[in-house]
């Protein structure tokens, strides 16, 4: 222990002993926390709606004045004529076209179909098929007081009663802030780890350990220790973080989150070992880094459900510790998640954590023999 424990003090110093080491440890994952908190939202506002309106009637003037009064839209393009639509929608000035007919408010008081007309810009599919929504609803509310300032009979309400369990008021921050959570503690603890070896190739200190009276076990230890603290005050960070400035409720157990979170790290620091045994650059293993965590973001669920991808590509993942992790925390944070079901996503973490870090003390081996 004495040993492993010497290794650990001298791979904290080689962490923290340079100023800009220690700005690199600490400000750019809090920086990342708050600014992607914010810019990966799948929340639509602030958008541009052009509208092409042939009735100028009382009700298409009403509709006019709700769209500007929604937050989703900070604008509304009044288009000369169809040949004009096109052209906005072509050059991305507007995100859709509203085409409002002659007889639209003649229709609305009439209580018969009115005419519109909605195109949208199809190369931004997901923020389309979101607005398109938020136009439904607007058209069914004014319709709805359209009829009932005729005194014709209201239409019958949709018997369908919707409630959003876990995050009632659907705030995009308490998906994404504990998805970032488990994201950015695995980036940071993917680059400390991929660069531990890596470092000591270039400064010709490795071949020193491979000579010490270090195991090979204990130096894998002395390895990964460093990098499992830094990751549990990453994470502490991003918690406290998450609860007290972006108020996303924490419902589960510290201690669930905690001891995950531990198994998590062990998992990620095994392929950031493994990375850096097989770097002889630093070049090397923050590119071997940056090769495994791009995919293992894409593969994780964060931004599509795992069940949306092909029966081939879904078996894949599971040997992506981000995607087990990202069940964990959001479980964690949002519904209270009890001990069994984190266990059930905790045992792939650390049969991965097992392999990663056996094959990392298997190349420890093979190069002290």
């Amino acid at each position: 222990m004495g040993r492993i424990l010497a290794l650990v003090i001298k791979e904290l110093l080689a962490l923290l002993r340079d100023p800009k080491g220690r700005m690199v440890l600490i400000g750019p994952p809090i920086l990342q926390l708050f600014v992607f908190s914010y810019a990966a939202t799948l929340e639509v506002s602030n958008v541009r709606i052009g509208v092409l309106d042939r009735d100028d009637g009382l009700w298409s003037a009403e509709l006019l004045q709700r769209l500007d009064a929604s937050d989703t839209f900070a604008e509304i393009v009044p288009v000369d004529g169809v040949q004009a639509i096109d052209r906005l929608i072509d050059q991305r000035q507007v995100i859709a076209v509203l085409h409002l007919g002659p007889a639209f408010s003649r229709d609305l008081m009439a209580g018969t179909d009115a005419t519109v007309q909605l195109l949208l810009d199809g190369r931004r599919s997901n923020a389309a098929q979101i607005v398109e929504g938020y136009v439904r609803r607007l058209l069914s509310d004014l319709n709805r007081d359209a009829r009932a300032r005729a005194g014709l009979p209201a239409i019958p309400e949709d018997p369908l009663v919707v409630r959003h369990w876990f995050n009632p008021t659907l705030e995009y921050q308490w998906f994404t802030v504990p998805s970032l959570l488990a994201m950015l503690t695995m980036l940071m603890g993917l680059i400390v780890t991929s660069l531990s070896v890596a470092r000591e190739r270039e400064l010709g200190t490795f071949d020193q350990l491979l000579v010490s009276p270090l195991t090979p076990a204990q130096i894998l230890a002395g390895k990964s220790l460093p990098p499992l603290l830094v990751g549990l005050f990453h994470g502490t960070v991003f918690l406290l973080a998450a609860i007290f400035f972006f108020g996303v409720p924490f419902t589960g157990s510290l201690a669930l989150l905690y001891g995950s979170l531990v198994v998590y790290l062990a998992a990620v620091i095994g392929i950031g070992l493994f990375i850096s045994s097989l770097s002889a650059t630093q070049q090397q293993a923050i590119l071997g880094s940056f090769l495994f965590a791009a995919p293992a973001v894409l593969l994780s669920g964060f931004a599509t459900p795992v069940e949306n991808m092909p029966e081939w590509l879904q078996t894949a993942t599971l040997i992506n510790p981000l995607r087990h992790f990202l069940v964990i925390v959001k479980g964690l944070f949002l519904k209270d998640m009890p001990l069994e079901t984190v266990a059930a996503s905790a045992l792939p973490l650390a049969l991965i954590a097992i392999v990663t870090l056996g094959t990392a003390a298997w190349l420890f081996r093979r190069r002290m023999g």
